[in-house]
């Protein structure tokens, strides 16, 4: 995307030669990173290949809005009433289930800890992928996390239809927008396939602001 008055931007490309790691086609990848003068960060996202091959991409970035500490009294809500089942090796079954009465369930305000230690597989953290409600067919508004003590927000918009919270390591959390896990081997899943005829387009945006 050309840079906007009042942007900063960065564009990477990665190309993927046909057969890495097993994939097909000859994958060019790229993505923007923009910060605006509205406290955002936007990430768009595009993928173009010449055989028909698997695309999911996403961002890996750990969040602490108290700046330091732990993040089990950040207040988080999902816009995601289902999430997908996964098993014992988190794989998911295909089976997409609803978040009421269940440790996952964010449609409220929530501190990330509340809960956090009824979740059994995995023990004990959060490693599961929400459906948001709207998702994958326009730039929704996906989550919202605040700290009480800093007064710091953050208020995550996508176009991709899941959400992985990740809570792994200690003292951070990851929100990562994304198509669904092994979503190849669930046809009920929103394709990851991309075609030579099409091409990929993702954008989220992190937006950030005090209270």
């Amino acid at each position: 995307l050309p840079v906007k008055e009042h942007e900063a931007s960065v564009r990477l490309t990665y190309f993927s030669k046909d057969g890495e790691e097993g994939y097909p086609g000859n994958l060019t990848a790229s993505v923007t990173y923009t910060l605006t003068d509205n406290n955002e960060l936007r990430l768009d996202y595009s993928a173009a290949t010449d055989k028909p091959t698997l695309v999911n991409l996403s961002n890996h970035a750990y969040f602490n809005l108290a700046g330091g500490g732990g993040v089990l009294g950040t207040e988080l809500w999902l816009n995601a009433d289902h999430y997908t089942v996964a098993d014992a090796q988190l794989l998911p079954t295909g089976e997409i289930a609803p978040v009421k009465n269940t440790p996952l369930d964010f449609t409220t305000p929530t501190p990330i800890g509340e809960h956090m230690k009824e979740v059994t597989s995995p023990r004990g953290i959060f490693d599961h992928n929400f459906v948001i409600n709207g998702g994958g067919t326009s730039l929704v508004l996906a989550a919202r996390a605040s700290d009480p003590q800093s007064g710091r927000v953050m208020e995550i918009r996508t176009t991709q239809p899941g959400l992985q919270l990740y809570t792994g390591r200690q003292g951070r959390f990851c929100l990562e927008t994304q198509h669904f896990p092994d979503s190849i081997h669930h046809p009920n899943f929103p394709s990851i396939i991309l075609r030579p005829e099409h091409n990929f387009e993702s954008t989220t945006i992190y937006a950030f602001s005090a209270k």
